[in-house]
């Protein structure tokens, strides 16, 4: 196959994923850095087109020139949609040091012969950079799943293959001129590996992005809007995980229910809005109240739960305690709501025996308990 063929499959493919990642970035706005993406391979269709160009030009120096700033421009484009995409601020200072090295070569190149290997190494150097730079980024993100590590493998062996494309030009050299580019065999061989690694990288990059939305769609379905904790449904998929792993290895676990008092007074006396201000308040002081490993949902209206991987039924009804005296001590007092709110609480550990459900309704019985009481203090449940 001629280069100009591959070439056309190259430009092919280019446009078919700027427009699969603009159709991403405009159907779901939450998808960060798709739009880069699509700007990047929107990019490389207009650098493609430029190579189109060569033969038919008497002096081809500027769409030289122009090919090697679109193809920086579209590298730096994905270096900045991945980032983005990762919730990493954009590599704004090492994108521009590339570009700035990239315009120091320039001068280098046009004092070599087209198509020999000294030249070719100093061209393709920046590409090499700007690649290692979008691994760089995956590497360093918190999300390291095997997805995340195949995007990061395929971008370093992109990399390698502009290193692939020197070795290849010293070897056997590109061309005489630009013009004879596409009939040469160095570009069948440059343009076979970039459609084979365009097409990797970028339907890794579409994989990234389907499992990042699907995992985004499925916190949004266990999350409560209002206080931002778990609903009764994530925390049961959540719940249930631990409660094997605490079977499996022996270890205690328990469970505090919450409820706060009267809060259907504090919703007939003071106006829902203001029931609603008093449910996120008391949601934070609950996150900040445990652990990472700890759960902490809200099981519907006024009703909590946390689940304590590692802690027996004392060591929760001390947590329990604490967090009853803070309501009292640090829940924010803000105007148009009660003076006093408190809570009851009911806890209890799991037996050998037990499923969440058993261990739901030990710590329900105990949170009934403290309510038949007088409210406002913890109950713990007997084995």
């Amino acid at each position: 196959m001629t280069g100009a063929y591959i070439l056309s499959i190259n430009m092919f493919v280019a446009a078919l994923f700027a427009v699969a990642f603009s159709v991403v970035a405009s159907t779901n706005p939450t998808v960060r850095g798709a739009r880069w993406l699509a700007a990047g391979y929107g990019i490389g269709v207009l650098d493609v087109a430029l190579e189109f160009s060569l033969p038919w030009l008497v002096h081809p120096d500027l769409a030289v020139f122009s090919i090697y700033v679109a193809y920086l421009a579209a590298l730096s484009c994905g270096v900045i949609g991945v980032a983005t995409h990762y919730g990493a601020g954009p590599p704004t200072r090492a994108i521009l040091a590339i570009w700035l090295l990239a315009a120091a070569l320039i001068p280098a190149m046009i004092s070599l012969p087209y198509g020999s290997g000294p030249r070719s190494l100093l061209y393709q150097t920046p590409y090499v950079c700007l690649q290692l730079l979008m691994t760089w980024v995956v590497m360093r993100s918190s999300r390291q799943m095997a997805l995340d590590k195949l995007l990061a493998t395929v971008s370093f062996l992109v990399a390698g293959t502009y290193l692939v494309k020197v070795a290849v030009a010293w070897r056997i050299g590109i061309a005489s001129g630009p013009q004879g580019y596409l009939s040469s065999d160095y570009a069948a061989i440059s343009q076979t590996l970039g459609a084979v690694f365009l097409i990797a990288l970028a339907l890794v990059l579409l994989l990234v992005i389907m499992r990042d939305t699907t995992l985004e769609m499925v916190v949004r379905s266990e999350t409560d809007p209002l206080s931002g904790l778990l609903n009764r449904r994530g925390f049961t998929r959540h719940a249930e995980r631990l409660v094997r792993k605490a079977k499996r290895t022996g270890l205690p676990l328990s469970l505090v229910t919450i409820d706060l008092d009267r809060f259907k007074a504090i919703n007939d006396g003071f106006g829902h809005a203001a029931g609603d201000m008093v449910i996120a308040d008391f949601a934070g002081l609950l996150a900040q109240s445990v652990d990472g490993s700890d759960l902490v949902a809200r099981m519907g209206g006024e009703e909590f739960a946390i689940l304590l991987p590692g802690r027996g039924a004392q060591e929760g009804g001390r947590i329990a305690e604490d967090i009853r005296l803070a309501i009292l001590e640090e829940l924010p007092r803000r105007d148009g709501l009660p003076d006093t709110v408190t809570a009851s609480f009911g806890v209890a550990e799991l037996a050998n025996m037990d499923q969440l459900s058993d261990l739901s309704r030990k710590s329900d019985a105990a949170l009934y308990k403290a309510k038949t009481m007088g409210r406002d203090r913890v109950a713990i449940a007997s084995h």
